[in-house]
């Protein structure tokens, strides 16, 4: 190695999170600031994320999401709303819809 080109390693680095955790470390610069650590960190400490929700946009999420898996879909559950729509409005309804299937066979041919 050239020498006077290397940086000075100095074996018992000190590192220091914002948590108040101190390591030793080896390292060129014999201090460093951390803001986050192993102790402190979500991940390694399995604390879940800490979310600032000011405008309420989370719980409104939440609420939407929550409404949908309350809701069943699928052809039997539509099928049975349809019918039901088509029982609410009546017997002449129905008589007006064939009417309208019936013309429309006839402009297609």
């Amino acid at each position: 190695m050239k020498k006077d080109i290397h940086p000075k390693y100095n074996e018992e680095a000190k590192i220091t999170c914002a948590c108040g955790a101190v390591f030793t470390v080896g390292s060129t610069v014999d201090e460093i600031q951390i803001e986050l650590c192993s102790k402190c960190h979500p991940f390694y400490t399995g604390e879940k994320q800490k979310i600032l929700d000011t405008a309420r946009r989370v719980e409104k999420f939440a609420n939407r999401a929550s409404k949908k898996s309350d809701q069943v879909t699928g052809k039997k559950v539509k099928k049975a709303k349809r019918a039901a729509i088509k029982a609410a409005k009546g017997p002449k309804f129905e008589e007006e819809e064939k009417g309208v299937i019936k013309k429309m066979k006839k402009i297609k041919k």
